[in-house]
């Protein structure tokens, strides 16, 4: 699988509708190949995807690792699984929760939109529909989850959330806005440890990856970091170096 070095790694799964998809994205001469691994079930998508991560870096299934990153996957979609003996929420147990301050605004949008075309919602891990608010709903989906984690120790339920953190497609990117000459809205510039990628500011989507072979991504980072630094910089040469920002912006490497 030494084609794929450097390809994007995006799962597509959803565990209610049992579908495990990967989609590959593989840097080609004319941009990018779109490839997509259709799994049958839970076991056979963690190989698989553990398989197509470890190839992206270069490695094999030989590698060490390759165990411990099915096993992370097969974790990490566990966690995802709706409680088999869902409890009723009620309106006053969600009284304490403001899902405002736990869900990012884009999807408490794109959620509440879905509700407005089907205000008919299917309950949490239940068979019944039932008519809540949208804010209720993801209230409900909320303590549906922390089910699942409830009787961990502090320091497991770190671990998974760790783990959780770095099964996201887009974990160790480092992105900035920028308009390309000639362009005429702006687009997204992501920074991995491996690669540069061009991305769609409005839905994130990648147009092309640039994979490094011998700058490290860190020395364009620290690039952008400073070129962002100088534009915010008034004309006047008395100006007072503000030393915080500038390291904030070239050394905040992940």
């Amino acid at each position: 699988m030494s084609f794929i070095t450097g390809c994007e790694v995006t799962p597509d799964v959803n565990i209610s509708g049992q579908k495990f998809n990967i989609k590959l994205l593989i840097p080609v001469a004319e941009g990018m190949n779109e490839i997509w691994l259709r799994c049958d079930n839970e076991k056979q998508y963690a190989h698989w995807m553990a398989a197509c991560r470890l190839a992206s870096k270069g490695k094999t299934m030989a590698d060490s690792s390759y165990n411990l990153e099915v096993q992370n996957i097969l974790s990490f979609l566990k966690m995802q699984h709706l409680n088999p003996d869902p409890q009723i929420i009620n309106e006053q147990v969600t009284t304490d929760i403001n899902p405002e301050c736990l869900v990012s605004p884009r999807y408490l949008k794109k959620y509440k939109n879905k509700q407005t075309e089907n205000p008919k919602c299917r309950a949490v891990a239940s068979n019944l529909f039932v008519s809540l608010p949208p804010t209720l709903q993801i209230t409900a989906r909320i303590l549906e989850a922390h089910q699942n984690v409830a009787q961990m120790s502090l320091i497991e339920a770190k671990m998974r959330f760790i783990q959780a953190w770095q099964s996201l497609p887009e974990f160790g990117i480092t992105h900035f806005i920028a308009r390309f000459q000639g362009g005429k809205k702006e687009e997204l510039i992501g920074i991995a440890y491996n690669r540069l990628i061009r991305m769609d500011a409005s839905t994130n989507d990648v147009r092309v990856s640039f994979i490094c072979t011998e700058v490290d991504c860190k020395v364009v980072h620290e690039f952008i970091g400073g070129y962002i630094f100088l534009s915010t910089r008034a004309k006047d040469q008395n100006e007072s170096l503000d030393e915080e920002m500038f390291y904030k912006l070239t050394s905040g490497w992940v």
